[in-house]
């Protein structure tokens, strides 16, 4: 019986994708990137926007409970609390897809960082709608993290966790004073 060739390619790429799956779970232990106990394997940076996310098992989902905010701010290339950093987000309706961005720093859960996502976009003037949809953001103005100067927002109700080795570069360190606001908010 002839099979359709459309059908035939979808399976020749599925086993070509497998093999090279099973292939590099074959590398010897020496040839894999070393990763701190009960976290995720280091990856490489995110894709930029709404790809999915090749392993979904490294995110236990968003951090639920009373953040303990503390400024600890220092420029090392060591992620602290307080810092502006970039990194891979998951989206809150699905975490195996995400997108790059910038997340303030605001404590630690365990070998995670816990993290509010950035955004240059103004919800003041969607504020109803942002409410409908159970988002809140608060304005922290402008810094070193938007390389236009443009303004920023931090949304305050949904606690991202990310491990440091997730994040992909500092971007800067936030006032204390509009971090102890953001950490007040919280």
């Amino acid at each position: 019986m002839n099979q359709n060739p459309w059908i035939k390619l979808l399976g020749d790429v599925i086993e070509a994708v497998a093999a090279a799956l099973d292939q590099d779970d074959r590398r010897p232990s020496g040839d894999r990137p070393d990763r701190p106990a009960g976290g995720p394997k280091p990856r490489a940076p995110r894709p930029a926007s709404g790809r999915n996310l090749p392993e979904t098992d490294g995110y236990p989902g968003d951090y639920v409970g009373q953040v303990k905010a503390a400024y600890r701010p220092e420029l090392d290339g060591e992620p602290d609390p307080g810092e502006v950093v970039w990194s891979w987000v998951p989206y809150e309706e699905d975490h195996s897809q995400g997108k790059d961005r910038p997340v303030l720093v605001v404590g630690n859960d365990g070998p995670w960082l816990l993290a509010l996502q950035l955004t240059s976009q103004d919800h003041d003037r969607d504020a109803e709608q942002e409410a409908r949809a159970g988002r809140v953001w608060m304005d922290i103005g402008t810094g070193a993290w938007d390389s236009s100067g443009r303004p920023s927002e931090v949304r305050l109700n949904r606690v991202i966790r990310i491990h440091p080795d997730a994040v992909r570069r500092e971007g800067a360190i936030l006032d204390k004073a509009v971090f102890d606001e953001v950490a007040a908010a919280l």
